[in-house]
């Protein structure tokens, strides 16, 4: 995305506005590479997100909150150390770069006067929040340190003097002249795009911005520099100029883009973006509006990304194990229903002894089980003594003879695992906040699964939310996105006369729709099911089968693992999950 050092422009100017002359309150670390300052100015209170994820750095102000840790990181206590109480005394932008500088006034443990630096690097993998004394600009701390071993370039400890990030040879478009604009292009590769002119020699400018020039100058973003006329050049500049007068004088108009369906975020700006045709613009007085739109959620999704990864391949080894364990099973099995003809083997062998000389490989006896007597070929071990070739069989036999009893009751237990695990794998993918991974990471630890702490917890964090929708008739629809949720659901939140629905013989969500009495429309019932079906294993099949029961008809038997319950009394709806249903269904967001 788009957050460049214009963008960074626009937010220094708008916390500059609210934040200068501010107390810090609190300050908070909810991520590794992330910390909260809550900041009380004029009567407001205001939450200033400082982000140095390699995926998603960023600095505005935020209206989310996330559950703080336990123990607050030793990055954070030192911040609080350093700049609780203390007041911002200002805030500006390097250059047009993307790192700013945030200056705060404290006191030092001895209560006297303290001036600290806040500083704020947005550089992709590279990104850091560093601490710097104001005066002697030694690096008190950082979020990331950065050692020899990982930079020869640069190193970011505690006790060394910070230096600036070492620049590529750009320059600060609010520098520019008309002249130099025309000597860079003159020398620059002649097979260069035109678009990648502007972001290869000039600071703060993203390849978003850098088309948005080509395209207000009306020159095709791959035009290269060699066939560009006088004209055409003339026409890129003055593009480039109004747009350097614009960012200079802080004519800003911060919106975002939304895709074609309208269900994402395709880009974002602190200025007006027009080549992206027609699509639906939405403009704020706020860059950190824009920007708390577009990162919250993409924050979340990286996270639950990295997250789940770790999870996900752990489930599917043991699912892809488990698998065969079950093929091997049922290979037994079979073979086990086959161990008749191992006792025949041994009762022949044992009524022909006189018969069967030592040392020879197989023979061949009238089978007296058959009412012809005809002759089978017994296999025999040549080391072994007739006796003990006889005894061989018996004990297979009985050794088949018991793993049937064995196997019938292990293969319905590996086929519920089976279900487990597939189970887990799709609430994974249902996951919609981080806290819903961490409620399956917690599930798994307690069946074995994964290693983690297993001491009881003083407090038992809240349920996270299940889907909620509306029908077309109204009625409120319930559906569970982890084992956790579901038995909450369907155990605790719903009532014996609500109507329980789950996909049939396959993994899946557990569906309430709530029904305070009434009698549940066919409507509401067919949407009901195709969200049993879509949030299922089946979401990409045709004709599902989905099984509904009044909620009072739903048992969980002891030692179950979560989400497993057993239903009786029930009718079966076969649906085709589309998103022309999903789309007609209201989805309430909480």
């Amino acid at each position: 995305m788009s957050f460049d050092g214009i963008v960074t422009r626009s937010v220094v100017a708008e916390l500059s506005n609210v934040l200068i002359d501010g107390r810090v309150d609190k300050i908070y670390q909810q991520e590794k590479d992330e910390i909260l300052i809550h900041i009380h100015n004029k009567g407001t209170n205001y939450k200033l997100i400082i982000s140095a994820s390699s995926n998603n750095p960023r600095l505005y102000l935020t209206e989310f909150s996330k559950s703080n840790p336990t123990e607050p990181p030793m990055f954070c206590m030192l911040l609080r150390k350093h700049l609780i109480g203390g007041v911002i005394l200002n805030i500006e932008q390097f250059n047009l770069d993307r790192i700013v500088f945030i200056d705060i006034s404290a006191k030092d443990e001895l209560g006297q006067p303290s001036k600290k630096r806040l500083i704020v690097e947005i550089m992709g993998k590279y990104s850091n929040i560093i601490l710097v004394d104001h005066n002697t600009y030694k690096v008190i701390d950082s979020i990331k340190r950065v050692h020899g071993d990982m930079s020869r370039v640069r190193q970011i400890l505690p006790g060394i003097i910070y230096e600036y990030p070492p620049h590529e040879d750009k320059i600060n478009p609010l520098d520019s002249t008309k002249d130099y604009f025309f000597k860079k292009m003159d020398l620059s590769n002649k097979n260069l795009p035109c678009f990648k002119f502007f972001y290869f020699n000039y600071l703060g400018l993203s390849p978003l911005i850098s088309r948005e020039i080509c395209f207000d100058a009306n020159i095709d973003i791959d035009r290269t520099i060699g066939s560009l006329y006088a004209s055409d050049k003339e026409a890129l500049y003055e593009s480039f100029n109004n747009l350097v007068e614009k960012v200079s004088n802080n004519e800003f108009k911060p919106n975002y883009i939304l895709s074609n369906n309208e269900n994402e975020i395709m880009a974002f700006h602190a200025l007006d973006i027009n080549q992206l045709g027609s699509r639906k613009k939405i403009y704020s007085e706020s860059i950190s509006e824009i920007l708390d739109r577009y990162y919250h959620r993409k924050d979340i999704v990286d996270r639950i990304s990295q997250k789940s990864q770790s999870i996900r391949k752990t489930i599917q080894v043991k699912l892809d194990r488990t698998i065969k364990k079950l093929a091997k099973q049922k290979e037994e099995l079979l073979e086990s229903q086959d161990r008749e003809k191992y006792k025949v083997y041994a009762d022949l062998i044992s009524a022909n002894l006189y018969r069967i000389p030592k040392g020879i490989d197989s023979i061949e006896l009238e089978n007296f089980y058959d009412e012809n007597m005809n002759k089978i070929k017994i296999p025999l071990d040549i080391k072994l003594s007739p006796v003990a070739n006889a005894q061989r069989y018996y004990k297979k036999y009985s050794k088949l003879k018991n793993a049937q009893a064995l196997l019938q009751k292990q293969i319905p237990e590996t086929e519920k695992e089976i279900l487990y695990l597939e189970n887990i794998l799709m609430s994974i993918d249902n996951s919609t906040e981080v806290e819903e991974l961490d409620e399956i990471k917690e599930e798994l630890i307690k069946e074995g699964y994964v290693k983690g702490n297993t001491k009881k917890k003083k407090k038992q964090p809240a349920i996270s939310k299940p889907y909620h929708y509306i029908s077309s008739d109204g009625f409120n629809i319930y559906v569970g996105k982890n084992n956790r949720q579901n038995d909450y659901l369907t155990l605790k939140f719903s009532k014996k006369n609500d109507l329980w629905l789950h996909v049939q013989k396959m993994p899946g969500s557990h569906v309430i729709i709530e029904s305070l009495g009434e009698e549940i429309p066919a409507t509401t019932l067919e949407e009901a099911a195709s969200l049993a079906a879509y949030y299922s294993k089946g979401k990409n099949s045709n004709n599902v089968p989905v099984d509904y029961t009044e909620r009072k008809n739903v048992k969980k038997p002891s030692n179950a693992k979560a989400g497993m319950v057993i239903y009786e009394n029930f009718k079966t709806i076969y649906v085709n999950p589309s998103d022309e249903i999903l789309n007609r269904i209201k989805k309430v967001e909480y």
